[in-house]
């Protein structure tokens, strides 16, 4: 569970120490790099709670995703057709319905918690 967390800290927080612009034609790279990583880390964090995390199957889907992502935007670069939008979509979708298990997960804790007291 620290692993991602660990990781999004040193990210961000390298991130404001540097001044490095990433030129617009990679715009829709990066975008759809860090919508991915995402969609990993908060899935990450909802396997954690349902306790079937393993760090193995997170390290490896965070760098497939990125890289899957990434081949879909640029493929769709080459052809012409605006393909990261497939993967916008799809990551989103599965970002939202994380999010939702996650407060599910929250909720029910946090209600059992609550009728112990």
């Amino acid at each position: 569970m620290w692993l991602p967390i660990i990781g999004l800290m040193i990210g961000l927080f390298l991130g404001f120490l540097t001044d490095i612009r990433i030129p617009p034609e990679y715009s829709n790279y990066l975008s759809i790099a860090v919508l991915a990583a995402l969609d990993s880390l908060v899935g990450g964090m909802r396997a954690h709670l349902q306790n079937v995390y393993e760090e193995k199957i997170f390290v490896s889907g965070f760098f497939f995703n990125i890289i899957l992502a990434v081949s879909l935007a640029f493929l769709g670069v080459h052809l012409g057709v605006d393909l990261y939008l497939a993967a916008v979509f799809a990551f989103g979708v599965r970002l939202f319905q994380n999010i939702a298990v996650i407060r599910r997960i929250l909720l029910v804790k946090w209600s059992a918690n609550k009728e112990k007291m």
